[in-house]
């Protein structure tokens, strides 16, 4: 069947980068001067330095981002979490149990989708949040795929603990 890559998702880091730019403009073109074909900005104002700050932090995240070139990798028989600097690889007979489900506290891209496993031999658990990741519901599909192979997980909910009745 062949590879299949999914890359992870900057939308969010570009709209906050632009937002904290366009902000940034706009409050600079009103309380900047026009006189005589030449706009100053004034920087006797403690916020246009606190907005410079917003706007340097966030195109900085945005490169380092797009810098470490993340993706998900899902093979024959493995399952590669790629970024420039390392890669992890999970094989599919390596996994004690899998969970599809949704996770109600976190909302990521307008998805609730989660996939949650646990490797043989590690205490904590991957969680996958499927709306980081473009092509969500081709990965969706592969993980289901995936999860035919392997046990299902405890029907529990993730972060949350049921409240006894009294």
């Amino acid at each position: 069947m062949g590879q299949r890559n999914f890359k992870y998702k900057l939308d969010f880091y570009y709209q906050q980068a632009l937002l904290y730019l366009l902000v940034f403009l706009l409050y600079a073109g009103i309380k900047g001067s026009y006189f005589e074909n030449h706009f100053s900005i004034v920087f006797t104002d403690p916020l246009v330095y606190v907005m410079i700050f917003f706007v340097v932090i966030a195109l900085i995240t945005l490169v380092l981002n797009l810098f470490r070139n993340r993706m998900l990798v899902i093979a024959d028989d493995r399952m590669i979490f790629h970024s420039r600097n390392r890669e992890r690889e999970i094989k599919f007979s390596d996994i004690e149990w899998m969970h599809i489900g949704r996770e109600s506290m976190v909302q990521t891209a307008g998805h609730f989708q989660l996939i949650v496993f646990k490797m043989n031999g590690r205490k904590r658990l991957f969680r996958i949040r499927v709306g980081r990741y473009e092509r969500d519901r081709e990965l969706v599909a592969e993980m289901e795929r995936i999860a035919q192979r392997v046990p299902k997980g405890r029907h529990r909910r993730f972060g949350m603990r049921r409240r006894k009745s009294i």
